[in-house]
């Protein structure tokens, strides 16, 4: 997937949340959350704001050097641009933040950081971490198991788009509410309210049935999408209405089978 097309990823430092994604091969990291972690701020965006002034008039040095804007997942739900900084940057930002948490959150970093690098070396230690935090959560091996070639599969899908000239991330949103709507007759964001979440994945809190019918829809979106060679965004668009639309009918077939629906309320809370 392109650098700018990377998810938005959650890291944990003492129970607060780190924004992270993935550019140019390293983590970059929302310089706002570090700011809130390391501070207890309780607007942590103001409070980056006046230290940039702050650094600025006291050491001449210009902070925003050290970051990117890059989009990352907003507790609305929507992406967002947010200055990122990588690991050696943040290490600069937080050196100007008084905190007697600033070398455990050193130690973190380093050790985010390490792991992207061992994960680059041997791709398969990305899934295991996966699986280790999906398994501490709760979610039982069957259940992570089809959660994992669901990833699989997605990523498969992406690269077909990326190479079918799909090159926004807006694009990929939209072809991805395609697929969704045409296999469960809504968007992500309807699929959400249903389950009474907000930013969270809604593929984590999918059932067995819910993510099956997932990943037939984009496994036959990537496979039209071979054998047709579909280019540009309306193109695919067509094209991944019609892989969804396979899961579609297979989804209403059973549905009338069984007079259940497929799609369900339930969401983590309940998988557990």
């Amino acid at each position: 997937m392109a650098d700018n097309l990377q998810k938005t990823k959650i890291a944990i430092f003492r129970q607060k949340e780190i924004r992270k994604v993935i550019y140019k091969n390293e983590w970059w990291f929302s310089v706002v959350d570090v700011v809130g972690a390391l501070t207890d701020s309780t607007n942590a965006r103001d409070y980056w704001f006046k230290m940039k002034i702050r650094v600025k008039s006291e050491d001449g040095i210009e902070l925003s050097t050290v970051c990117r804007q890059l989009k990352l997942r907003a507790p609305d739900g929507k992406l967002r641009m947010t200055d990122c900084s990588n690991t050696e940057g943040i290490f600069r930002i937080i050196q100007s933040i008084p905190s007697p948490k600033a070398e455990p959150f050193k130690r973190w970093l380093a050790k985010v950081g390490y792991e992207r690098v061992q994960e680059i070396e041997d791709p398969e230690l990305a899934q295991k971490r996966a699986r280790a935090i999906y398994k501490s959560k709760g979610y039982p091996d069957n259940w992570i198991e089809r959660r994992m070639r669901g990833i699989a599969i997605q990523e498969e899908l992406t690269d077909e788009w990326k190479k079918h000239d799909v090159k926004l991330s807006k694009e990929y949103e939209i072809l991805t509410a395609e697929i969704s709507k045409a296999t469960f007759g809504l968007t992500p964001s309807e699929y959400k309210k249903i389950k009474g979440i907000k930013r969270q994945n809604l593929r984590d809190h999918m059932n067995d049935l819910e993510l099956l019918f997932s990943q037939l829809g984009e496994a036959a979106t990537t496979e039209i999408t071979r054998v047709e060679n579909p280019r540009g965004f309306k193109e695919n668009r067509k094209t991944s209405y019609r892989g969804g639309r396979i899961a579609g009918i297979a989804r209403e077939r059973l549905e009338k089978e069984t007079g259940k629906s497929v799609v369900s309320s339930k969401n983590y809370k309940s998988l557990k």
